[in-house]
């Protein structure tokens, strides 16, 4: 079992090309405005960023082979008068193209004109989320807190985590501006309020390479 296995994370430093920090930097400078979390699909500048070949297609592709795609985007910006906190939790959603009924696919709801929906947990188990930092990100800063080997338990309910959080191993996901940490969309993870507060600018980019069934699609990016 390698390393990422066996935890669920690893920090990929500083691996993003120069052209594809400027990308990041435009499609940030685009998108985020003044809100603290923005989906986003049908834009050409992360599509470029994330087209085959490139820093964050070639670490999924690494995980997950050859039939793997991006889909689903989300660009955090947590600063002041955005610092908001995350209690430990499991991703359970994904973003599909439109609502259609089947068994096993439940809690639909929109987020940002988006169907959402929540899979047989099997489908996030064979995931793989990348996060791609435009800015530094310390430990003042509120990064990423993930449980070590968390995503190997499969769906776990609320006491379940707790009782995970009181006697697991607890990774700080520290990263600086250029880097990408890969996880397993599956493990449980948290984000405290920044104790000192300034831009912290995301892009997280859900991968799979699973085919949905029934006709459902992926919304994709």
């Amino acid at each position: 079992m390698d390393h990422f296995q066996s935890t669920g994370a690893e920090l990929h430093k500083g691996i993003l090309s120069p052209g594809e920090m400027t990308l990041l930097k435009d499609l940030a400078e685009d998108c985020i405005g003044d809100k603290p979390a923005v989906r986003i699909t049908g834009n050409s500048k992360l599509s470029d960023l994330l087209r085959p070949g490139n820093t964050m297609d070639r670490i999924a592709r690494a995980r997950l082979g050859d039939d793997v795609r991006p889909v689903r985007a989300i660009l955090f910006d947590k600063r002041p008068g955005a610092n908001w906190a995350l209690g430990w939790h499991q991703d359970r959603t994904i973003a599909v193209a439109k609502r259609i009924d089947v068994a096993g696919f439940d809690h639909w709801s929109v987020k940002s004109g988006m169907p959402h929906v929540e899979p047989p947990f099997e489908i996030i188990a064979k995931m793989v989320t990348l996060r791609a930092h435009l800015d530094a990100c310390g430990a003042n800063n509120a990064p990423l807190t993930v449980i070590a080997g968390s995503h190997r338990f499969g769906r776990l309910k609320k006491p379940e985590i707790r009782r995970l959080v009181e006697r697991s191993e607890i990774l700080t996901c520290e990263a600086e501006a250029g880097d990408v940490w890969a996880y397993a969309t599956a493990i449980v993870h948290a984000s405290k309020a920044a104790r000192e507060p300034k831009h912290r600018r995301v892009l997280q980019v859900d991968f799979s390479a699973e085919q949905l069934p029934d006709g459902l699609q992926w919304l994709g990016v």
